[in-house]
């Protein structure tokens, strides 16, 4: 296979769903109160507040840990998380050209936080657990200009990094039983630390804000209270709320012009509470931690991030949560896109199934079940239904327009329903489990019938396709074979066998082939009618292919996998086109709409990326 000797393209991102979190104020809006800022795998996400539109700033090489935007607006900063023994990127983003300004690399493993100085002469930057050191940077130079240990001893691991309102020479850092401020001296090349006292009480310090006038420093603590430090003697000012602390800790806060504080804590409790004894003025309780609080001009309105992947807007008038953005918050399973049509597409993942509008991305219907897993879906293909399989051992169906539940099958696989399929003329679903076996189920008026079970995998069945005549179906399975199966007299027709644990597969829509992928990072070819090995490309250089899809003409592929590349491969040659990066996760599935003008993959991280598929004018009739 000659990928060398061709150019490989870059694959164009459409939209993201997607948002991280988990990231400790990693949602900002942008000083211009047009924009979002935030984080995803990969990429930092700028959306706009009016339309939702969204551009991308691509160039990091893996996922983005921090973010932080100048004063201005001028500029915006994020750090990655790189593998043990590299040093982490820091890029610097010109805000108007949208291009990188700078790229800065000191830090080893990943960069924890970042922070502008008022005038935007300078950023500091803060090293992860593996580095633990603080870097000044010099914006105009691009250049370092002084480091030092971020924490006097081993056991204080510092985990955020505030500069002053005014002054471009103090910023402080905190982070596990560690409060200090640090001053510049930019002639002598050096920053010197003075610790914070705070007499008897101990804490570690989850997130920190400077009050607009430089006085106070107030810190959210793990313990679930709020300490207010003197910026200038570094002294204890006060500490509360001493009755009612909050739970899970304080795990965002930001001050207001008012001098009041708005403040989330780790089990959703969102509050704006008085600076001068922290007494609870108004709160509302949102789903999961909240990780970020963010204003939008003069605090007329702030926007909130939390741990389920939701960003709700505010308004202080009447301090009600309007959830304006969400997506999953763990792994997606599965994607499917109903036949026909290229406007929906489903996914699925712990908890739910969601149905998302393609165009403008946004959430239409969600299905939750809750403690369980989906771990697979498909429309049926006169829209009617979704059928999926869930890993408590039922298959569920349900209505798409409403999520309605149509029919449920108990106890369908022993060890969780980890694959399904429907048939062409929506009578029949074939459905795998953990234990291998493979079931075809007849639906009826008022309920189903098991028509036949099917017993030859020895391990997961991972996934199943039909062929459209409904005769046959294709099984693949974590025990290295792929079984084609006759589905009139329930027997098996072919086997083929490769040392493997085998992810997925897929017919050639002229149906005299199928294609596999799994953990050898191998792409095989094979016959159907005698099972043979065609030909066999690389598919991965790292990691497990885990989702594959052909175009309807059958000229080209898609696959994604461990290493977090969505590829598109062209299928005579075997040739990679078009390379996309931008997954944080490894991606789960991969799949390209009905008309071949879009392609979605979905990833552990919880994201679906949409992109514009290469070669519609070729694949598209």
């Amino acid at each position: 296979m000659a990928t060398d000797a061709k150019e490989i393209s870059k694959l164009e991102l459409e939209a993201v769903i997607g948002f991280n979190g988990y990231l400790p104020s990693g949602l900002s809006v942008h000083p211009d109160r047009e924009h979002l800022v935030y984080p995803l795998g990969c990429t930092v996400i700028l959306k706009k507040i009016k339309d939702g539109k969204q551009e991308f700033l691509d160039g990091h090489t893996n996922n983005v840990s921090c973010v932080s935007v100048s004063k201005s607006g001028c500029y915006i900063a994020s750090g990655q998380v790189i593998y043990m023994g590299f040093k982490a990127d820091i890029i610097i983003w010109d805000y108007a050209q949208r291009s990188i300004y700078a790229r800065l690399q000191l830090h080893k493993a990943k960069v924890e936080a970042l922070s502008f100085s008022p005038n935007e002469k300078y950023l500091v930057s803060l090293g992860g657990q593996d580095d633990g050191g603080i870097v000044v940077w010099n914006i105009e130079t691009k250049q370092a200009i002084c480091g030092s240990p971020a924490s006097s001893t081993s056991a204080g691991h510092c985990l955020t990094v505030q500069y002053s309102n005014t002054n471009d020479n103090i910023f402080v850092s905190a982070g596990n039983g560690t409060l200090r401020v640090w001053e510049l001296d930019v002639p002598k090349r050096k920053i010197r630390p003075t610790e914070c006292q705070t007499g008897k009480l101990k804490r570690s310090f989850k997130c920190i804000k400077i009050s607009e006038d430089d006085q106070f420093i107030f810190c959210g603590t793990t313990s679930g209270d709020i300490m207010k430090v003197n910026l200038k003697t570094g002294l204890l000012n006060s500490c509360g709320p001493v009755k009612k602390k909050y739970s899970l800790g304080v795990s965002s806060l930001t001050t207001l012009k008012s001098g009041d504080l708005l403040v989330g804590s780790g089990a959703g409790l969102l509050t704006l509470c008085s600076v001068d004894n922290f007494k609870i003025l108004k709160e509302v309780q949102l789903e999961k931690g909240v990780t970020s609080i963010t204003l939008r001009g003069e605090g007329q309105e702030f926007f909130v991030g939390t741990e389920a992947a939701q960003i709700y807007r505010f308004s202080f008038k009447d301090f009600k949560a309007e959830l304006i953005f969400t997506s999953h918050n763990s792994a997606v399973r599965d994607v499917a896109i109903p036949f026909g049509t290229s406007e929906l597409f489903g996914t699925c993942s712990q908890d739910d199934i969601r149905v998302w509008y393609k165009d403008k991305p946004k959430e239409l219907l969600r299905i939750t079940v809750p403690n369980v897993t989906c771990n697979a879906l498909d429309f049926m293909v006169d829209g009617r239904s979704i059928i999926s399989a869930w890993n408590d051992g039922k298959i569920r169906v349900f209505a798409p327009e409403s999520g309605r539940p149509m029919l449920i099958i108990h106890n369908a696989h022993s060890m969780g329903v980890t694959a399904i399929a429907g048939t062409s003329d929506c009578k029949k679903i074939i459905s795998g489990g953990g234990e291998g076996q493979i079931r075809v189920w007849e639906l009826q008026p008022h309920g189903h019938r098991l028509l036949e079970t099917m017993k030859e995998h020895k391990a997961t069945v991972t996934c199943i396709k039909i062929k459209s005549d409904n005769k046959e179906c294709v099984t693949a399975s974590s025990d290295g074979a792929c079984i084609i199966w006759d589905l009139v007299r329930f027997v098996r027709n072919q086997m083929v066998l490769a040392n493997t644990l085998f992810r997925t597969v897929c017919y050639h829509p002229e149906e005299y082939q199928i294609i596999t992928s799994g953990t050898d990072r191998k792409i095989g070819y094979w016959d159907i009618f005698d099972g043979s090995a065609i030909r066999e490309l690389e598919g991965s250089q790292s990691g497990a292919i885990n989702g594959m899809h052909i175009s309807q003409d059958g000229k080209h592929f898609v696959t994604g996998g461990d290493d977090k590349l969505v590829k598109v491969w062209n299928y005579q040659d075997g040739d990679v086109t078009h390379v996309g990066v931008g997954h944080g996760g490894s991606i789960t599935s991969v799949k390209i709409c009905t008309n071949s003008r879009t392609l979605v993959s979905t990833s552990a991280d919880g994201a679906i990326l949409q992109w514009k598929f290469p070669h519609h004018s070729s694949s598209s009739s």
